[in-house]
């Protein structure tokens, strides 16, 4: 049992260059771990597996049964009612693990992005696939969750393809990591620190070769013109110029000459030497050697000149199921940089949604990327920046390169990546010039430099913040205060003034 890739070529309708190019590729069951920039064709990888995508060329042969869980949660998947209420050992035994509630079988749509995810996931290993596609498991999993699913994972025998930017799971599940690079891709052995660190040495003997070859390359010019040079002094020397027109035997001795003579042998290693420098040309056209770009950037934005952005009396908020949402009052002021933080399901994202009419900002001064863009909003998107004129293209284009991309890779095939839509989104809020930006999750989908980027990028932002994000570094580096949310026994309380870092100390400002 085993995915292979024989000699696949695919290329998005309209775009410039292929994703995949005579890719040949074998995946044994456990974990394949699928690593890759936003864009560089991951999901598309899956997609392919799965059978959802056919190759331009070449053959794909996945095993029977296959599962793929795409990184959306906006619909339930198949079967999702069965696991959380059926009596059967199995269905309860991944309840018990993955700690699924069987009354959410009566409320997908009160459900969070994480708890969505996790029944999405249960449905899968139900099934018992041969072949498990998994894209971004852990994206909008707290710490607690992403544990549970992890040892979940763990006892799966069949195939699985891991597409994830979360480190520390790709270090647990996978045996082997896959790295695409349009339209070349490396599988190499070990989990990800230890197939990084192979990769990491290959590219550094890459470097050293292309510097060897370089420098081989300017030695062989050189000699080349020196041979030349060479070889026409030889050919000047030997002239027939300078012959009688009826010395017909000086002709056929200096004919002789140049094919057994020094001035052959010069033509000769001049040939010779050409072709050892067109060698040496196409060896450096083979070596992909690509040097870091070290980008500074910020998000454009300013800071609102009101005293205040937020001033709310406490109250409740209804979360559906007979739940709910206290909170104090709630203030905001222009420079307030705030997280945002909580278990799954606690009502984040829905105390995000209510907040936004009611903040004194103008509405097209709010930057507001939500948890998941639904498929009318990624259309929509697209569709935005092909009608930017030239000059706020350049803009957005500017805000996109500032997050490592551009709007060529959000308009290049019919499926951009989610990685991808994200930094759309933000290019195109940013052309706003907002006064307050509302983040639900914003590193979803995001590789680790973009991430990165994006940090540096939202640090010096001169407005406010509201951010909700489970990467506790990102949440330090640019939040100053923290709003927090528990839960029990069906009620969510929101506490202010407490840890960033979302810990257990005591809190001022607790709702009632």
């Amino acid at each position: 049992m085993s995915l292979a890739f024989s000699r696949v070529f695919f290329r998005h309708e309209g775009a410039a260059s292929p994703l995949f190019e005579d890719l040949t590729l074998e995946f044994p069951p456990r974990w394949t771990g699928v690593v890759g920039a936003n864009g560089s064709g991951k999901t598309t990888l899956l997609r392919l597996a799965q059978g959802e995508l056919l190759p331009s060329s070449g053959n794909v042969a996945s095993p029977g049964r296959r599962r793929f869980c795409p990184q959306g949660v906006a619909l339930p998947p198949v079967g999702w009612v069965d696991l959380l209420r059926s009596p059967l050992p199995r269905p309860a035994r991944l309840r018990a693990e993955l700690e699924l509630d069987p009354s959410w079988a009566e409320r997908w749509e009160t459900l969070s992005p994480g708890e969505r995810k996790r029944v999405q996931i249960g449905v899968a290993l139900l099934e018992e696939p041969d072949l498990l596609l998994l894209d971004e498991p852990t994206n909008h999993l707290d710490r607690q969750a992403r544990d549970l699913l992890l040892r979940s994972l763990r006892r799966f025998g069949g195939v699985g393809l891991l597409v994830s930017h979360d480190r520390e799971l790709l270090d647990v599940l996978a045996v082997r990591c896959l790295f695409l690079d349009p339209p070349r891709a490396i599988l190499l052995p070990g989990n990800y620190t230890a197939a990084l660190r192979v990769r990491e040495e290959g590219r550094r003997a890459a470097r050293e070769a292309y510097e060897r070859d370089r420098r081989e390359l300017v030695r062989l010019e050189k000699e080349r013109r020196r041979r030349r040079e060479e070889a026409d002094r030889a050919d000047r020397k030997r002239s027939k110029r300078d012959l009688a027109p009826r010395d017909s035997d000086g002709r056929e001795r200096l004919d002789r000459a140049r094919v057994t003579g020094r001035d052959g042998l010069a033509g000769r290693l001049l040939r010779q030497m050409e072709g050892r420098l067109a060698q040496r040309e196409r060896d450096l056209e083979a070596r992909e050697v690509r040097r870091p770009e070290i980008l500074s950037f910020r998000l454009p934005g300013s800071r609102s000149s009101r005293n205040r952005l937020l001033d709310l009396p406490g109250g409740k908020l209804s979360l559906g199921g007979g739940r709910w949402l206290r909170f104090p009052d709630l203030r905001l002021e222009p420079g307030d940089r705030v997280a945002l933080a909580g278990p799954n399901g606690s009502g984040k994202s829905t105390l995000l949604r209510h907040l936004l009419p009611l903040l004194n900002v103008p509405p097209e001064r709010v930057l507001y990327l939500p948890q998941e863009l639904e498929e009318r909003s990624t259309r929509e998107l697209v569709e935005a920046f092909r009608r930017l004129d030239p000059r706020r293209r350049g803009l957005a284009g500017a805000v996109m390169a500032g997050l490592g991309s551009s709007p060529d890779a959000l308009l290049a095939g019919p499926f951009p990546s989610p990685g991808e839509l994200r930094k759309g989104f933000l290019a195109l809020g940013a052309l706003a010039d907002p006064q307050i930006l509302v983040l639900d999750e914003p590193t979803n989908h995001l590789d680790l430099p973009a991430t990165l980027l994006l940090e540096r990028a939202l640090a010096p932002f001169p407005g406010a913040l509201i951010l909700v994000s489970h990467d506790e570094v990102f949440l330090r580096t640019l939040t100053t205060r923290c709003w927090h949310l528990s839960r029990e026994e069906g009620t969510s309380r929101l506490a202010t003034e407490g840890p960033v870092s979302g810990g257990s100390a005591q809190r001022e400002g607790n709702a009632p």
